[in-house]
């Protein structure tokens, strides 16, 4: 087992750093540049309504912002802004836009800022759409949630004509546009690489990963079924299973609700996953680490524990 990438993820980290220092952020990137993290990943909300945290806040801030146990002040900056303020300080670090709610955006303009984003990161750019979970998000902003899954749907099929060559024509039962330029386009003439994910595999996304997906990047631990059925489906479209990512993760965890989860129990993990054909593992830091000033540090030792794991 070799070439393992580590993905640093940047969101939820507030027991870490001051939610309004961004310029942290941007500087934990860094650090995790210098050390041999592959790449970055945020995610986002627009906004949050009264219910985020319905099934109960989570029990440790360390662990990871789910459905339903979200404390409805949870600060989430925006990842395309904040990505591109990284993109500047960084060179070699990918940039994984995770959770993009797509369709909260008409599809144009989300094209757009994506490319621009993707050509000023010279293609490091990564992007996961997806249609979320939490409807007062939808309600806030006039778009229907029931009809998320279609949306997202048509987005793609949008974002493929409108990266494709000009002038660009898409007629969905959503959206539709006729003969513009969507210009600059992104850095590759393929498009913007596209992460897709969910809770499960079901058929909707499997459909969206064969004809769209650079990558997959389950919620929670995928059967070998589920990934045996990706394969299949891959093959069976032409394409070859091996050039999808497949992005696995760590997961602390905590003794109780004040302290940080064992770092070499959560990195024992990656092995199993790297056999599975899981390639790239993200990592979060806060659930590790309360003292911003040992990040460097520790960035470095994940780096050099994992490369001995999975030597």
């Amino acid at each position: 087992m070799s070439g393992v990438r580590l993905v640093h993820v940047l969101s939820e980290n507030w027991t870490l750093t001051p939610p309004r220092d961004l310029r942290a952020l941007v500087r934990m990137a860094q650090e995790a540049e210098d050390a041999g993290f592959d790449a970055v990943m945020l995610s986002e909300h627009v906004v949050l309504g009264p219910v985020a945290d319905a099934d109960g806040p989570m029990a440790n801030p360390r662990d990871y912002a789910l459905p339903g146990n979200q404390d409805p002040v949870m600060p989430w900056p925006s990842s395309l802004v904040l990505l591109s303020a990284i993109a500047a300080a960084t060179t070699t670090l990918r940039l994984a836009a995770s959770a993009i709610i797509a369709p909260l955006r008409h599809p144009l303009l989300l094209a757009k800022d994506l490319a621009t984003l993707d050509l000023l990161a010279e293609g490091r750019l990564v992007v996961q759409p997806t249609v979320s979970w939490h409807e007062p998000e939808y309600t806030a902003l006039g778009v229907p949630f029931a009809t998320r899954g279609a949306l997202l749907d048509e987005h793609l099929a949008a974002w493929h004509a409108a990266w494709g060559p000009s002038p660009a024509s898409f007629h969905g039962e959503h959206y539709r546009f006729a003969d513009v330029w969507v210009e600059p386009k992104p850095f590759r003439p393929d498009g913007v690489r596209l992460w897709l994910g969910s809770s499960t595999l079901h058929d909707r996304l499997l459909r969206r990963l064969v004809r769209y997906g650079h990558g997959w990047n389950p919620l929670g631990r995928p059967t070998d079924e589920d990934v045996a059925r990706l394969r299949g489906a891959l093959a069976e479209a032409g394409r070859d299973p091996d050039g999808l990512e497949l992005v696995g993760g760590t997961r602390g965890r905590f003794p109780d609700a004040d302290s940080v989860a064992d770092l070499d129990e959560a990195l024992a993990t990656i092995p199993p996953q790297v056999e599975r054909g899981f390639t790239s593992i993200c990592v979060k830091p806060s659930q590790f680490l309360d003292d911003a000033s040992a990040h460097a540090a520790w960035c470095r030792e994940v780096v050099a524990k994992v490369a001995g794991l999975t030597r």
